[in-house]
């Protein structure tokens, strides 16, 4: 397993926090910080490396302290993405030592064998070396690409920012689109400016979540009949997972589910609270690969 997977793995099952106006919950850039540091702190650096997993330390509290005092501020993230770098510093710190104590063993031990012997530890440690720098290859070609992914997948949320409400919960990143956006009142046909929407909303999700299971929820008000209601939400949920399979989704990867009435986000008691129950959230899971 890589260290981008890895790192990955830890801080999707640490990601709780919520994007949204009154939120108190970390920003993504400190869930991921904090992960990284588990990670190494977990790993060979606290034995290898542990004055650089020290650093890290003091840069994640530092992140933790500004949380703390401006909550959810540029300068919070800035301090986050310092102590993610800090932390992926002491790993790398501690492989290359790792390594380069492998290599001093190998470089002893030649030094006592006879001369057939000799020529046979050459060979090792020349095999040794470009194992060295093949992993040195490799973790270069990780940072770019674990840089070049994190680009995408910015740019993809500010992608999805701009068109629906983006928040991140346990269960994943929510992308809530309004029922009265979608569709008609009491229909599950889309409106064509609803199938415009939903195509950006697919590219987005190509360009930032190529992998990741898919689940659409249709959720109503409580107006009506319940059976009525779920089978509405169910055909509303159908309705916007075939148009973003049409568009590219993976339909192996994508679900739906029709919640109607029964998670209400807002009182049913005043017209504005049933419109906001009358949606469509569209539940991106945290990558188990």
């Amino acid at each position: 397993m890589s260290v981008r997977t890895t790192l990955s793995l830890v801080s999707l099952s640490l990601l709780t926090t919520a994007v949204g106006c009154g939120s108190t919950l970390p920003p993504k850039e400190l869930v991921d910080a904090r992960a990284a540091y588990q990670s190494a702190s977990k790993g060979a650096a606290s034995q290898q490396a542990p004055a650089e997993l020290h650093v890290a330390k003091q840069s994640l509290d530092q992140a933790e302290r500004s949380f703390n005092d401006e909550g959810d501020a540029p300068q919070t993230k800035d301090y986050a993405y310092i102590a993610i770098r800090k932390s992926q510093l002491a790993e790398a710190s501690a492989r290359a030592l790792i390594a380069q104590k492998e290599k001093e063993a190998a470089e002893r031990e030649a030094a006592n064998l006879t001369a057939d012997q000799l020529r046979s530890a050459q060979k090792e440690l020349s095999s040794t070396k470009q194992h060295l720098e093949k992993t040195q290859d490799q973790l270069a070609a990780e940072k770019v690409a674990r840089e070049a992914a994190e680009k995408k997948a910015a740019q993809a949320l500010a992608d999805l920012q701009k068109i629906a409400a983006v928040k991140q919960e346990s269960r994943g990143m929510v992308i809530t689109l309004s029922g009265s956006v979608l569709f008609p009142s009491n229909e599950s046909t889309l409106l064509p400016g609803a199938m415009v929407k939903l195509n950006e909303v697919a590219d987005a999700l190509i360009k930032g979540n190529p992998d990741s299971n898919i689940t659409v929820e249709g959720h109503t008000d409580s107006q009506g009949q319940r059976q009525y209601n779920m089978e509405l939400g169910k055909k509303r949920a159908d309705a916007v997972r075939d148009q973003l399979v049409s568009r590219g989704v993976a339909a192996d990867r994508i679900k739906s589910v029709g919640v109607g009435p029964d998670r209400p986000i807002a009182d049913n008691k005043t017209a504005e609270g049933r419109a906001n129950n009358r949606r469509v959230e569209i539940i991106v899971e945290p990558n188990k690969h």
